[in-house]
């Protein structure tokens, strides 16, 4: 059985390409740091793991997950190679994400985005929530959820 679960950090917002052909798939990537259980020489550490999901989920990512953010995902592990243009194999090992969501309330999220602050213009925030540490579901966007 090839399944792993993941909790960590975005180090960057994702990167949303799309496939090429009549029929468009979005394919996200991003990369979590996932921070390792025991400490060498009394220092955090981290692994960087590299991620992709496709289709609603991808557009998903793209649109909620930012630089800092703590989520959780399931998928499974892919390994792979290619030949640069050096001629050098490369090899390749990645988590294609099956399942991603939230692993912090909305708050926790926002005070880790003012310490990620970026330079780029921010994104609209959100509707209010209901102070419960939730966020409410804006009205029309049920048939954009990736989930029911």
């Amino acid at each position: 059985m090839n399944k792993v679960v993941l909790v960590g950090r975005l180090t960057r917002d994702p990167e949303v390409r799309y496939s090429q052909g009549d029929n468009a798939t979005a394919v996200a990537r991003y990369t979590l740091a996932v921070d390792r259980r025991f400490r060498r020489d009394g220092e955090p550490t981290a692994d960087f793991i590299p991620c992709v999901i496709f289709g609603r989920s991808a557009e998903f990512a793209e649109k909620y997950f930012h630089q800092g953010m703590r989520v959780s995902i399931s998928g499974r592990i892919q390994t792979g190679s290619y030949t640069n243009k050096d001629g050098v194999k490369v090899y390749t090992t990645e988590v294609i994400v099956e399942e991603q969501e939230f692993a912090e309330s909305r708050a926790e999220a926002e005070a880790n985005r003012a310490s990620f602050q970026r330079q780029s213009a921010p994104s609209p925030a959100p509707s209010a929530d209901a102070g419960d540490g939730f966020m409410n579901i804006p009205d029309g966007i049920d048939e954009e959820l990736p989930f029911n």
